[in-house]
């Protein structure tokens, strides 16, 4: 048993390190020993997080600093810790390295998103005891899992996710994670294959999905976080103000005051929901116009066949 720890540590830590992520560097496995690159400074081996005295400033970069890392893990090397915490966490050089990876899972298996809703829940634990304004457990397991998010977005993704945690009072932020854990508890996960019931629509489903995602890209649309859809209707105005083909008013609020407000151009692939279906169904239409019926596709590939045979 000991054995196949050691070689499951030995191939995770070689996934972090091909996905960037600090952590020790993995030299050699005998049997059940397992050597590695030493984290320290001349003999003194660098302390875990939890025994760090840490600024609220620094804690905040680290925050920033570790999320970012348990999305990398989860998107790059497809693992997921299963038992992160300051615990399993070193401080050297002003970094955080991730250690202890024997126990990480793949994707697939069964309990992946619980182990990641673990990760998250004990990640936010830690830095709230450091005055770090920090996500809800549910937020912080989206920013891991969305594929939206890209390295493009991320930065303005994490800024405005920053912004939106620091207006919220550590109340709110309670019974905002007491909901998202009921509701996250609650929601039916497939485990197996078999615990799917009703397949066939799922395919059709997916399918749809995929081909909307196809007809999108074609039209030049990209996919955008929920989060920053706000953001680039507000920049996609600022554009068109430039090149003077929108116009933009004041509006009074009494919520948000004096803010423009744009009448964007019906060409604009980012105006809103409704003309972004519509032009993704647009050009699924002008895609089926160029379709070859199944009946003619037959006949020509029949054809070809009895040509090749003669």
């Amino acid at each position: 048993m000991v054995k196949t720890w050691a070689e499951k540590e030995m191939r995770n830590l070689i996934r972090l390190n091909t996905a960037e992520i600090p952590c020790p560097e993995p030299i050699m496995l005998r049997s059940h020993v397992l050597v590695m690159g030493f984290i320290g400074k001349d003999d003194m081996p660098a302390p875990l997080l939890k025994n760090v005295q840490l600024s609220e400033s620094k804690a905040r970069e680290l925050y920033l600093q570790v999320i970012q890392y348990m999305r990398r893990m989860y998107q790059d090397a497809r693992l997921v810790h299963a038992d992160l915490s300051e615990f399993n966490m070193l401080y050297h050089g002003g970094d955080v390295y991730i250690i202890d990876v024997s126990q990480s899972v793949e994707h697939d298996h069964p309990h992946a998103l619980e182990f990641l809703r673990k990760d998250c829940a004990n990640v936010n634990d830690f830095f709230l005891k450091h005055a770090v304004a920090i996500m809800t457990v549910r937020e912080l397991f989206e920013f891991i899992t969305d594929p939206s998010i890209t390295p493009e977005n991320m930065d303005d993704y994490l800024s405005k996710a920053m912004e939106v945690a620091s207006q919220r009072t550590k109340e709110e932020r309670s019974n905002q994670d007491h909901v998202d854990e009921e509701v996250f508890k609650r929601a039916y996960i497939p485990r197996t294959l078999n615990e799917v019931k009703n397949y066939e629509r799922d395919m059709d489903i997916m399918m749809k999905l995929k081909e909307e995602d196809m007809a999108m890209n074609q039209a030049g649309l990209k996919q955008v976080p929920a989060l920053l859809e706000n953001k680039v209707k507000e920049k996609t105005c600022s554009d068109s103000e430039d090149t003077g083909s929108s116009e933009c008013s004041d509006a009074d609020s009494e919520e948000e005051g004096d803010r423009a407000h744009c009448k964007k151009h019906p060409t604009d692939p980012d105006i809103d929901k409704k003309e972004r279906k519509k032009m993704v169904k647009e050009a699924q239409r002008e895609k089926r116009k160029n379709k070859i019926p199944k009946h003619v596709k037959k006949r020509k590939e029949k054809t070809a066949k009895t040509k090749k045979g003669k």
